[in-house]
């Protein structure tokens, strides 16, 4: 058990809820590893409370801390300092101390691009479909856009919500080349999918049965897709077996978690390097049990 001190430096996670979250294992574990006077906690905030949260935090020294449902967007106007990447996307998830105050980013993006990025591709020339609208897929699209996608094709449920988000990236500049299509076009849309994400929660733990695309629609993919999933529990999900069923390549949520993370810990760590290979292996162990 590690010795806390009035020396000890304070990292973590605010949520509401924040008690599932993973952050913890793989974060400690890492600290433990450099042998480093920090630990990482798991601090359930209320949406009501984040503006009495964040100035505790600045009472107390924490040092910095993840963003989490529901307050990736909420924390934006408590922050001095917020990203060009993060006002893109819309999201902050990484928080840390500055003598101006707190500053913000989002490491979602590099999380998402970090497995993707040892995927040799012509990405030009690569269309995206990604399934759901919700803040999940904002990082995925600023990815998308940083890879330089031909296209990303957006595919949603609410007409209203598919609208409204496709309408949001119109003032980037350049503007990400979008298309907005509805569930019941994907079979169509799917033979021009370089790349396949699921963002949404279908499939996830305990509804692991279930998946956003059948097995028959599934069969539509182009030879040399890439299917990658944001979910990691359970690992494969449905939605990643029936991939492989098909001879896709495929990633699961798990590398996402640890490279936004480990993107994280560099940031508050000051550090050009964090032992990522402990903290994947940190969550593997806990996932098994």
């Amino acid at each position: 058990m590690k010795e806390i001190t009035g020396k000890t430096r304070i990292l973590g996670i605010i949520g509401d809820p924040v008690e599932h979250s993973l952050s913890p294992v793989m974060h400690n574990a890492a600290i433990a590893h450099l042998n480093l006077d920090y630990i990482y906690v798991p601090f359930p905030v209320k949406p009501k409370d984040l503006t009495t949260a964040l100035a505790g935090f600045e009472a107390v020294g924490v040092q910095g801390f993840n963003a989490t449902i529901p307050h990736k967007q909420a924390i934006i106007p408590l922050l001095t300092e917020v990203s060009p990447l993060a006002r893109s996307v819309g999201a902050v998830n990484t928080i840390w101390r500055t003598p101006e105050g707190w500053a913000g980013t989002n490491t979602d993006v590099e999380g998402f691009l970090a497995p993707l990025l040892s995927i040799p591709r012509q990405w030009h020339q690569i269309k995206a479909v990604v399934l759901g609208t919700g803040g999940a897929a904002r990082a995925v699209v600023a990815g998308c856009a940083q890879l330089g996608c031909q296209e990303i094709i957006m595919v949603g449920r609410n007409q209203e919500k598919l609208a409204a988000f496709v309408a949001s990236w119109a003032h980037q500049a350049p503007p990400v080349p979008m298309t907005p299509v509805t569930w019941e076009e994907l079979p169509q849309i799917l033979p021009q999918a370089g790349l396949l994400v699921n963002c949404t929660p279908v499939g996830m733990y305990p509804h692991i049965d279930a998946a956003p695309v059948s097995a028959t629609s599934m069969q539509y993919l182009p030879p040399g897709a890439i299917v990658y999933d944001l979910i990691y529990t359970p690992c494969p999900t449905q939605f990643l077996q029936l991939a492989q069923d098909v001879g896709a390549t495929t990633i699961d949520g798990l590398e996402m978690l640890v490279c936004q993370g480990a993107a994280g810990l560099k940031i508050w760590l000051g550090r050009d390097t964090v032992p990522v290979t402990v903290m994947r292996d940190a969550l593997i162990q806990r996932l098994m049990r």
